[in-house]
């Protein structure tokens, strides 16, 4: 199905005109549809480059929109939080992430060429090359074993491989990307695991302690903090 019902969208999606009553939908993508908004909102709703779905797909045939480096035509193409917007004819580049109302928002980016990857998973391959599955749908392979499920990939989207890494780990600094303090930035105070349900952890923001699911954070740096805070 290409379009979603307006009352049926998810809540962090920016949606301008309330008289329309079927929106486009994202599809089956990097992120799933809870966790995306498609493309189209974001060039009319976020990026304001558009009144029309007509006009959206006019920009997007002409090659003007990259996402993670690559030319993206579909305006249901989902997008996610992390993710890169590029816009060449204009110079500008934009790093998607949730504002504290739990609504998607673009920020202006310098670095264009890193991206915040959380790894999800990692495997053991036949050759002894570790595999690592990270959020957004890529897999990418790395030699040495020095990385765990839940640091962050600082990840080189030009030469597509991982420069370096993001312990979770007490102290760590983190953002909040889901829960009732989505859109905060905090430190990393402990982690509260559980034999039964998802870990939990501690964190500090500003001056109060906040407990919130590990499953809800993304380690970032000081650089993050800095430009985006």
């Amino acid at each position: 199905m290409a379009h979603l019902s307006r009352l049926a969208a998810p809540k962090s999606w920016t949606l301008k005109r309330k008289e329309e009553i079927w929106i486009v939908r994202s599809v089956p993508g990097p992120h799933a549809l809870k966790k995306s908004i498609p493309l189209n909102l974001v060039i009319k709703g976020l990026l304001n480059y558009a009144e029309t779905t007509r006009d959206v797909k006019k920009i997007l045939n002409s090659g003007k929109i990259l996402v993670d480096k690559k030319t993206v035509k579909d305006h249901h193409f989902p997008i996610g939080v992390m993710d890169i917007i590029e816009i060449p004819d204009t110079k500008e580049s934009f790093i998607v992430l949730f504002d504290e109302l739990g609504k998607f928002t673009l920020k202006k980016t310098k670095n264009s060429n890193v991206k915040y990857c959380k790894i999800l998973n990692k495997k053991i391959l036949k050759n002894k090359k570790i595999q690592l599955n990270l959020d957004g749908g890529r897999n990418i392979l790395v030699k040495k074993d020095e990385y765990k499920v839940g640091d962050t990939a600082l990840l080189d989207l030009t030469k597509k491989e991982i420069t370096s890494s993001l312990k979770l780990e007490k102290n760590a600094l983190i953002y909040l990307f889901a829960g009732k303090h989505v859109g905060n930035v905090g430190v990393l105070d402990s982690i509260k695991k559980s034999s039964n349900g998802p870990s939990r952890i501690i964190l500090k923001v500003k001056d109060k302690k906040y407990e919130t699911l590990k499953n809800y954070l993304i380690v970032v740096d000081k650089k993050f903090e800095n430009e985006f805070v």
